[in-house]
């Protein structure tokens, strides 16, 4: 009696999930060179200086939205100064108060990553355990539960997450490749089950950059996005693309099977040089028109008339704010330094979204 009353409940979860799923607020699609939110360009008619705006997705690194360490031996280094003691659900609570204020400067998107990335901007060694992956490739409920908040809110709001699945340095806690493709097929399953339709998925960041698995590596990555890519049994699929380090152009592998082109500024001192990776990127094989979108650049000067920023746009590419708290900076610093002060407090934050609320009219 109990195992059929078990199985009732399920079928009426499922059930209900489907519903659920028909209820969603927010769908992505790409048509052509752009990105369109419930069958409309995102800022639709936005010119701003001759250069069009519509169809672009501008957008922040916010990785650390679902942070936890589960190394007791370096949670203190995440400690919130008027508690001192780390709290992850308070950081996914602060982040989600803040997301309509974001969205009110013209920030439809940001990245969130299930291994989320440096706490401290750049790191060589990484002893914290920051991961929604157990060994195995499970998917750890408490992190589950605190990107569901998100996601849910960003649905609601009509925002797009960009969700990356690893990050090197946290990849290595996973045992092996079957591992990499439990968690893959898992929270691929997981986001057509709640019925997600308006997530761009990075399937790792910086593919080029110190994987232990091969599979997350250049030559193998490809493997992954089209794994990512298989559809729901509704014919529903997931939009997937991956990254590299700074100043690197995609690789061919990548760029054919690739929904949308990811690239990253970071070391990209020259304005103009975002400008030549844009056309470099256009000119590799397997290149058919997707959009370009930068979402991790540590170069700002936004008070100047040529900057990473309008660089971008003046290509035709979106844009992506990536701001860490430097030595000796304030706690209000940084939105990937943990803990994280999710306002917009800071003369760098300040600077990012007032001219991404000049150029997209919000």
């Amino acid at each position: 009696m109990m195992r059929i009353f078990t199985c009732s409940l399920l079928a009426i979860f499922l059930l209900l999930g489907t519903n659920l799923s028909a209820q969603r607020n927010t769908e992505l699609r790409i048509q052509g060179n752009q990105f369109l939110i419930n069958g409309n360009p995102t800022y639709e008619g936005r010119i701003w200086k001759g250069k069009k705006i519509e169809g672009l997705l501008m957008n922040s690194r916010m990785v650390q939205g679902i942070f936890d360490d589960l190394n007791p031996e370096t949670t203190s280094n995440w400690i919130y100064p008027d508690t001192e003691k780390w709290d992850p659900d308070r950081n996914t609570d602060e982040f989600i108060a803040h997301m309509a204020e974001w969205k009110s400067y013209g920030l439809l998107s940001f990245t969130i990553n299930l291994q989320g990335g440096s706490p401290f901007g750049y790191s060589q060694n990484q002893p914290w355990i920051n991961s929604a992956f157990d060994e195995a490739g499970e998917i750890r409920s408490d992190y589950l539960d605190r990107l569901t908040r998100i996601l849910d809110e960003a649905d609601r709001l009509g925002m797009v997450p960009i969700l990356g699945l690893f990050y090197f340095g946290q990849d290595e806690n996973m045992k092996d490749e079957q591992a990499i493709l439990t968690a893959v097929t898992g929270i691929r399953d997981w986001i057509h089950q709640k019925g997600y339709r308006n997530i761009l998925i990075e399937a790792n960041n910086e593919c080029n950059v110190r994987y232990d698995h091969p599979i997350l590596q250049p030559e193998r990555i490809h493997e992954l996005i089209e794994l990512l890519q298989v559809p729901s049994k509704e014919e529903f699929r997931l939009l997937v693309s991956t990254s590299y380090g700074g100043g690197v152009i995609p690789k061919e592998n990548v760029v054919k099977v690739s929904d949308y082109i990811l690239l990253h500024g970071n070391g990209v001192k020259d304005p103009m040089r975002i400008v030549s990776m844009v056309e470099e990127t256009k000119k590799v094989a397997g290149y058919v028109g997707q959009p370009i979108l930068f979402n991790e650049d540590d170069h700002f000067n936004f008070d100047q008339e040529l900057n990473n920023f309008t660089a971008a746009i003046s290509s035709y590419a979106s844009w992506g704010y990536f701001d860490y708290r430097m030595k000796d900076e304030a706690f209000a610093e940084g939105y990937q330094s943990v803990p994280v002060d999710w306002g917009i407090n800071s003369d760098r934050k300040k600077g990012f979204f007032a001219l991404m609320k000049e150029i997209t009219g919000y």
